[in-house]
C-alpha cells in the first residue's frame, strides 16, 4: 500500500487472479479509477484503491501495460492524478524450443575435413531472448548406426553446425555405409538445469564418394609436338574456394607440371623418356590462411616411349678370338648393341645382319650372326690361320626405324698342337749346404714350344712332378725367355732328406688338342745332394712360461725344459744368471727364494743355454709371480692428530689404511678399537669408505695430554690378516690459528 504516485511494477506472467498494489486515499478523495491498456485483465477497486489482475498475464502476448490512475472526490472530480502506472510482465520459462524443420537432410563427402560444417540445424524459443529461458544448446543424442566407439559426426552446441569428427573424416565410406540418422536435441536454459525444456529432430545424412581423388596413372608420350602447356588431368576438392598447389618430393631441377585454380593439371613442356621415365608429385589444397584442407594426393606420370634412338654398338670394335680347329656351328662370340628406347618394346628390338666380310673367301661365307641375339657362329668348316689370321666384319644393326653399322674383328689363333720340349733330358746334379737360404736359385732349366708366341699354347709352366713331396723346391718361369729357375722353397735339412731325385715336367696352360699328349720330351731329371752343416741345438719351445706363488717352497718343480741336437750330439743346459748352477736336461727347481714378497708380481726371466762343443742356443724362461696375502694392513702414514681443549663435540680425525699386497686383498678394510674398556668408553671409530675411517672422542671429559689409541685394521684376504696400530691424539690448548701452544 501507499499514496497515489507514478509507479512501476514487475509481475511474472501466468499466476491467475491476484492483487498488485493498494493506493491509499487522501481527503477529499474517496475513490479511484484506472484507465489505459487494461485489456480486460487489469482493474482497480474504486473504494479501496486495490489494483489487481482478474486473469493471467502472458509475456509472449504483451510484455508492458501502461495505465493512468487518479483519485476522485464524492462528486467524481479528480483530486490527484492521473499518475502513470506501468506494469512490466516478467517472462517465465514456459515455452520449449522448436526446430525450424521436423526433419533435416544433408550430404557429406568421404574424407571431408574434420570440423568443417556441411549443414546446420536451427531452433527458436518464444521466451525472452535476454534470459536463459531462450538460450539454446545443441547436442547429438543418438547416432544410427554407430559402428565405432566414437561418433563419426559432431555438432557445434551454439551454432548447430554439423561436421565430421576426426574419426568420421577417416572412416566415412559410402561403400560401407552411405546413410546415417542423427537424433539432434536442443535445450533451453543453456542446458544448465535439469528442468530445461528439450526438443529433438532427426537429421538424415547421406555419405557420398569423395571428389578429392588422385587420377589413375597419367601417360604422356615423349617429345610431344603440341603447343604447351597441355591439359593432362583434373582434381576436385570436397571444399569450395580452395587454393590448389603442387609440391614435389624428388627435388628436381625443374618440375614440368603446373595446376590452375580449377584443379586442372598441365604439362608445361615436352618430356624425354630417356631423360626421366616417371614423375611423382603431390597436389594439395589450402584455405586462405595457407592451412591444408585436403590430404595431399600423389600424382604419377609415366612418359611413354617413341622410337627416337638409333642402335649403339657397345664397343667401337668387337674383337673375337677363334681357334683354327673350331668346328662348324660353334658359337665364337657375341656382338652387343644397345638402344636407349624402352626396354622390352618393339622400339628397342634390335636385329643383326652381316653386311660384308674382309677378306672375302670365294668359296663361301665363313661366319653367320643370329638375327635377334647377335651371336656369331662359324659356318661349315674350321678356319685356317695360314690362309687368313684376321677377318673384319661389318654388321648392320637395326630397330624399326634406325640402323647402325658395327665393326667386328675376328682373330684366328693357333691351336695347342705342340708340346714343350726340354733342351736337356737330364740336368745331372748339384750339391748344396743345408743352411742355404730359402729363395736361392740352384738351377736354370730351358724348354721350347713351337706354338704361336704370346699365347696360352706356347707359355710354359714348370713343375716338380716327382721327388719333392713336401714342396721343398719351387720353379718360376720367365715369360719372355721361357727359362725356369729352380729355387729353395723351404729350409733344407740334411738329417731329414740328404738327397732329392727330382722329375720336372713342362706344360702349357692351354689344353692340348685332341690326339696330342705330353711325353718324355716334356720331362727332365735333376738330383740335389744336401751336405751336412754343424747346427746349434734346438729347444722344443723358444719361450717357457709358468705362474708360481711367491711363497713357493724351495726345491719345488717349476717346469721341464727339453732340447735336442740335430746331429745327435750330447747337449747340456746352463743358466745365464744367478738363479742356480748349470743343469742337464730335465726339471727346473726353485733353488733360491723368489724375490717379490713385498712387491707386486712381475715376470722373472731366465736366459738358458743349451750348449754343445761348438754351438749354443738360448730360450727364455718366464716365471710370473702371484701375490699371496702375507702383509698385514697398516696406516698409510704416521698420524699425529690434535683436538683443542676443552672439547666442544664433533671432533674427528681421518685415517687411511694400506697394504703391501695386491689390491684385491685390501680393496676393503674393516676398522675397530682394541678390546679394552677404557679405549672403547672414550673413543669410537666409524668407516668412511673402503680405505678410510674417522676416529672421534665419545665425550668431552678429556685432560690436556697425548693419548695413544690402539686401532685394529683387518684386510679381506684369504686368510684375512690383522694389523694393530697406535694413533697419537694430542688434546691441548689451541692458539688463534687452532694449533697447540
Amino acid at each position: 500500500t501507499g499514496p497515489l504516485k507514478d509507479m512501476n511494477f514487475s509481475v511474472p506472467e501466468g499466476g491467475g487472479v491476484r492483487f498488485i498494489y493498494q493506493f491509499t486515499s487522501e481527503p477529499p478523495a474517496v475513490s479511484f479509477q484506472v484507465t489505459g491498456e487494461k485489456d480486460g485483465i487489469i482493474d482497480i477497486v474504486p473504494r479501496t484503491g486495490i489494483l489487481y489482475l482478474n486473469g493471467s498475464l502472458d509475456w509472449e502476448t504483451k510484455a508492458v501495460y501502461r495505465l493512468q490512475v487518479e483519485s476522485l472526490d464524492e462528486k467524481g472530480n479528480t483530486v490527484k492524478g492521473p499518475c502513470a502506472v506501468t506494469i512490466y510482465v516478467e517472462d517465465v520459462n514456459d515455452n520449449p524450443p522448436e526446430f525450424d524443420q521436423m526433419k533435416y537432410t544433408g550430404v557429406v563427402r568421404q574424407n571431408s575435413r574434420p570440423g568443417k560444417p556441411f549443414m546446420y540445424v536451427h531452433a527458436t524459443d518464444r521466451d525472452d531472448p535476454t534470459t536463459l529461458h531462450a538460450q539454446l544448446v545443441y547436442s547429438i543424442l543418438h547416432h544410427f548406426p554407430n559402428p565405432y566407439s566414437e561418433m563419426l559426426f559432431q555438432i557445434d552446441n551454439v551454432t548447430g553446425a554439423i561436421s565430421p569428427s576426426r574419426m568420421g573424416s577417416y572412416y566415412l565410406d559410402p561403400q560401407k555405409q552411405d546413410t546415417f540418422t542423427l537424433v539432434v536435441t536442443v535445450k533451453d536454459m543453456a542446458g544448465m538445469t535439469t528442468n530445461a525444456f528439450t526438443s529433438s529432430t532427426d537429421v538424415i545424412i547421406t555419405v557420398k564418394e569423395s571428389l578429392w581423388k588422385a587420377p589413375s596413372v597419367i601417360r604422356i608420350q615423349e617429345n610431344s609436338t603440341q603447343a604447351h602447356p597441355v591439359n593432362i588431368s583434373q582434381v576436385h576438392s570436397n571444399e569450395q574456394d580452395v587454393i590448389y598447389d603442387i609440391f614435389e618430393k624428388e627435388k628436381l631441377p625443374r618440375l614440368p607440371f603446373s595446376i590452375d585454380q580449377n584443379g586442372v593439371i598441365y604439362v608445361t613442356e615436352p618430356l624425354d623418356r630417356e631423360e626421366k621415365d616417371t614423375y611423382n608429385f603431390f597436389v594439395v589444397t589450402k584455405d586462405n590462411k595457407g592451412e591444408l584442407v585436403d590430404k595431399p594426393l600423389q600424382i604419377r606420370v609415366v612418359v611413354e616411349d617413341i622410337n627416337d634412338n638409333p642402335p649403339v654398338c657397345q664397343k667401337a670394335l668387337t674383337v673375337v678370338e677363334v681357334q683354327e680347329n673350331e668346328g662348324g656351328g660353334s658359337n665364337i662370340g657375341t656382338l652387343i648393341a644397345t638402344d636407349r628406347d624402352q626396354e622390352d618394346t618393339l622400339n628397342s628390338r634390335l636385329q643383326y645382319k652381316i653386311e660384308s666380310q674382309v677378306p672375302d673367301v670365294p668359296a663361301s661365307n665363313l661366319f653367320f650372326i643370329q638375327q635377334d641375339t647377335g651371336i656369331l657362329q662359324l659356318i661349315g668348316r674350321s678356319l685356317n690361320k695360314r690362309i687368313a689370321s684376321n677377318y673384319s666384319l661389318k654388321v648392320l644393326v637395326t630397330d624399326a626405324v634406325f640402323q647402325t653399322i658395327c665393326d667386328v674383328q675376328i682373330h684366328v689363333i693357333d691351336i695347342n698342337d705342340q708340346i714343350p720340349i726340354f733342351e736337356k733330358s737330364d740336368y745331372h746334379n748339384v750339391t748344396v749346404a743345408e743352411d742355404l737360404p730359402v729363395g736361392t736359385v740352384i738351377l736354370e732349366i730351358q724348354a721350347t714350344d713351337g706354338d704361336e708366341p704370346g699365347t696360352g699354347s706356347s707359355y710354359i709352366m714348370y713343375q716338380v712332378k716327382e721327388g719333392d713331396p713336401k714342396n721343398t723346391f719351387v720353379i718360376e718361369t720367365d715369360s719372355e725367355t721361357k727359362r725356369g729357375f729352380v729355387r729353395i722353397n723351404k729350409a733344407l735339412d740334411f738329417e731329414t732328406a740328404p738327397v732329392y731325385n727330382l722329375v720336372i715336367n713342362a706344360t702349357n696352360p692351354e689344353p692340348l688338342v685332341s690326339g696330342v699328349q705330353y711325353n718324355s720330351s716334356s720331362l727332365t731329371l735333376f738330383k740335389v745332394f744336401v751336405t751336412d752343416v754343424d747346427e746349434p741345438p734346438i729347444f722344443h719351445e723358444t719361450i717357457y712360461k709358468v705362474e708360481v706363488s711367491e711363497d713357493i717352497p724351495l726345491n719345488t718343480l717349476v717346469m721341464t725344459v727339453e732340447a735336442y741336437d740335430p746331429e745327435g750330439d750330447t747337449v747340456r743346459l746352463a743358466a745365464d744368471n744367478h738363479w742356480g748352477p748349470p743343469w742337464g736336461p730335465g726339471p727346473l727347481l726353485i733353488q733360491k727364494r723368489v724375490p717379490g714378497s713385498t712387491a707386486p708380481s712381475f715376470p722373472q726371466a731366465l736366459a738358458c743355454a743349451m750348449i754343445k762343443t761348438t754351438q749354443k742356443s738360448k730360450a727364455t724362461l718366464t716365471l710370473q709371480l702371484l701375490d699371496v696375502n702375507d702383509n698385514p694392513p697398516q696406516l698409510a702414514m704416521d698420524y699425529t692428530h690434535f683436538f683443542c681443549h676443552p672439547l666442544r663435540g664433533g671432533e674427528k680425525a681421518l685415517i687411511q689404511a694400506t697394504d703391501a699386497d695386491e689390491q684385491h686383498y685390501y680393496s676393503t678394510f674393516t676398522f675397530s678399537l682394541a678390546d679394552d674398556m677404557n679405549t672403547r668408553n672414550s673413543w669410537e671409530i666409524s668407516k668412511v669408505n673402503a680405505t678410510h675411517a674417522y676416529l672421534s672422542p665419545k665425550h668431552a671429559n678429556f685432560e690436556e695430554k697425548v693419548y695413544n689409541v690402539p686401532v685394529i685394521i683387518n684386510d679381506n684376504g684369504k686368510p684375512p690378516l690383522e694389523g694393530k696400530v697406535n694413533l697419537e691424539v694430542n688434546i691441548c690448548k689451541c692458539s688463534s690459528e687452532k694449533s697447540c701452544f
